[in-house]
């Protein structure tokens, strides 16, 4: 049965985006091959990313979306519990390319498909061309049989981060950047954020992690534990670049207030020790035109907060540094009801991102008809 294609907006039809914490039906990853992104031919990378699928499928469901010419390999190199399908793309992003996903009360879910244009577009793109890239979410819609919403702006998922009962956080680096929506004020943003997620309240904080290719993702900054609890990324060197950042987004959550209009309790998690590109890192990168330039000594963007919550766990990267032990320790005081994985995850953030990039979950729900009333006008 083909996807349809919505004309309305989730929140006029009562859909909503969940928090991640909520059921999951399963988990969407792309497979990474790109040469200017993934050192060595991206087999590092391809080790790593089967460790993170081997894990997510531990607790719930896990899809590989793979180019052709990957599709034999992939298939050997994951476990049979992991669908592997051809799905073309440009790079392994899952996070910012797929879909987000909206629920309402009865179960139905839906997706949302955003314009991407691969960080920046020809002004600061990471990479071009993207078009493959901008179709996934409606491939990965139609093979679920799920509706579409089309919104009509630039948006990463690793922009975002919500706590499922109104609240929305955010970066102004990343969603007020003017390579992303510069035709935009930061009023139209926020109202199409209502009527795309069904939010009520954002919390924008100024700029993201240290030297994050993104533009200052906040899923490597901040992110909701529970309703009115965040963990942010800190660390205790004043002369770390990344202090002066951690401490403005500080300072913004401890007045800021929720979609209950109630304070935010914050949990400091301290980031990885810096960490930069190794000669023998960076001279295994295939230097192209069309791609993001990767130096030795660059700085890595290395955070914790960058995690991935699956349905009986947590994969949380693990960098082999003091601090990995205290991270882990940390979340398990917040979800001890599942099991925290720690993932080696040094080949991802290689690659600019880290394991909740690399991810998309795929809320529960029921996708029957009688659940979803989409109704005729909205087709």
């Amino acid at each position: 049965m083909p996807a349809q294609i919505l004309h309305s907006t989730p929140r006029a039809d009562g859909f909503r985006m969940p928090a991640e914490w909520e059921r999951h039906a399963g988990c969407w990853m792309l497979w990474p091959q790109r040469r200017d992104t993934w050192r060595d031919g991206g087999k590092p990378a391809q080790r790593a990313f089967v460790e993170v699928a081997r894990q997510i499928a531990r607790f719930e469901p896990v899809t590989m979306g793979v180019n052709p010419d990957q599709f034999e390999n992939a298939r050997a190199m994951l476990p049979p519990r992991v669908r592997v399908l051809e799905l073309s793309n440009n790079d392994a992003w899952a996070r910012d390319i797929a879909p987000t996903f909206v629920v309402n009360r009865e179960g139905a879910v839906r997706g949302v498909h955003w314009r991407f244009n691969a960080w920046g577009g020809l002004e600061k793109g990471m990479y071009f061309p993207w078009d493959m890239d901008a179709l996934v979410p409606a491939k990965m819609l139609e093979i679920e049989s799920l509706p579409r919403y089309r919104a009509p702006f630039v948006l990463e998922g690793g922009s975002i981060h919500v706590d499922g009962a109104g609240t929305l956080i955010t970066t102004e680096q990343c969603l007020l950047h003017p390579n992303r929506n510069p035709h935009l004020s930061r009023g139209d943003i926020e109202r199409l954020l209502a009527e795309y997620l069904n939010i009520e309240h954002i919390i924008w904080l100024p700029r993201g992690v240290y030297e994050d290719e993104t533009d200052g993702h906040v899923d490597n900054l901040c992110c909701f534990l529970r309703p009115g609890t965040v963990a942010l990324t800190w660390t205790e060197d004043r002369a770390d670049p990344q202090y002066e950042r951690s401490a403005e987004a500080l300072d913004t959550l401890l007045t800021a207030r929720d979609a209950r209009g109630m304070p935010l309790e914050i949990v400091k998690i301290h980031q990885p020790e810096p960490m930069t590109m190794t000669e023998a890192e960076a001279m295994g990168l295939d230097v192209v035109d069309s791609a993001f330039l990767r130096p030795v000594g660059e700085r890595l963007a290395g955070s914790y907060i960058n995690f991935y919550i699956a349905n009986g766990g947590i994969l949380l990267p693990q960098f082999g540094c003091r601090h990995d032990r205290a991270a882990r320790e940390t979340l398990a005081q917040f979800f001890p009801e599942r099991e925290i994985v720690g993932i080696a995850a040094r080949e991802i953030l290689l690659g600019g991102g880290n394991i909740h990039c690399i991810t998309q979950q795929q809320p529960a729900g029921i996708k029957s008809a009688a659940a979803d009333r989409s109704g005729d006008g909205n087709v």
